[in-house]
């Protein structure tokens, strides 16, 4: 990529939980390089100051799950964000310190590795009134909970019934989500990037109800036919509302999609093979 007379506004955010957050904060302030500025920096989980300054990214310090956190709390505000991982994974946090510095003026400037992906707005609509409203980045779950007997949700997809689920529950979620809840329930990994949504039943009491993918402007609503004391609508991992007979879910695209830098060094595969061992063949040692 050639050179640009663009100076970037980076903002810095770390989780305050992790000590590594800290420390690598402290020494990104001082970033060097002709075409970035500084114009704020905080441990914290939301990036408002970032919209506040005006800043053209984010860089993210701590995991997966701050990165979605931040994202989340920008809102309609989105701002590409470059993840740097001290946490577990790093799944989406794709960027070491030392890959950070070693790639600092393609993150920031190249357009090019800017990942756009849809975000849900997840509804709980109450049936004695009143509501609920989140963002989802990953996904939106509906889990029993205690006393965990079978629940039974109806639903709908565009106004037109759709099934009756008698499970677990359902998870509904964006392809950048595909590869977190959704997977570990047998649901299928989709490209972050495409315009879709998932729709996983959690151990259906049936040998017909399979994961579903539908077209990503599709509106999904999800009611509680019956329901235990502690089903509770989950999302991203993060945020819960209870969720009681006759209440409603509704989820459909936001309107602003979530930016995330992709890590120039690594292939577009890199984490799915790398990290979660996507198509690895077995040892017959």
């Amino acid at each position: 990529m050639g050179k640009t007379d663009h100076v970037c506004r980076v903002y810095l955010v770390g989780n305050p939980d992790k000590p590594d957050a800290a420390r690598a904060l402290e020494e990104l302030r001082s970033l060097s390089s002709p075409g970035c500025q500084v114009v704020g920096a905080s441990l914290s989980r939301d990036a408002h100051g970032a919209v506040e300054a005006h800043a053209d990214r984010v860089i993210v310090i701590g995991g997966d799950g701050t990165l979605i956190g931040i994202a989340r709390s920008l809102g309609a505000d989105q701002i590409p964000l470059v993840g740097v991982n001290v946490g577990k994974l790093g799944f989406l946090a794709e960027f070491s310190l030392e890959d950070l510095k070693s790639s600092l003026d393609r993150a920031l400037h190249d357009e090019a590795l800017v990942s756009r992906r849809t975000v849900l707005q997840v509804t709980v609509h109450r049936n004695g009134g009143g509501t609920d409203v989140s963002l989802a980045i990953n996904d939106c779950v509906i889990q029993a909970g205690p006393p965990f007997r079978v629940i039974n949700l109806a639903i709908a997809i565009d106004g037109e019934h759709l099934t009756n689920v008698a499970g677990d529950g359902l998870i509904v979620c964006t392809p950048s989500g595909s590869t977190a809840h959704n997977l570990s329930a047998g649901g299928p990994i989709l490209q972050p990037e495409i315009g879709a949504i998932v729709l996983t039943p959690l151990s259906p009491h049936s040998l017909t109800h399979k994961p579903l993918v539908v077209e990503r402007e599709s509106t999904i609503e999800i009611r509680a036919v019956a329901v235990n004391d502690g089903t509770t609508v989950i999302i991203d991992g993060q945020v819960s509302y209870p969720l009681g007979p006759g209440d409603r879910v509704s989820v459909e695209r936001f309107g602003t999609d979530f930016l995330i830098v992709r890590n120039p060094l690594h292939a577009k595969w890199h984490n799915l093979v790398t990290k979660l061992h996507w198509g690895r063949s077995p040892s017959y040692e």
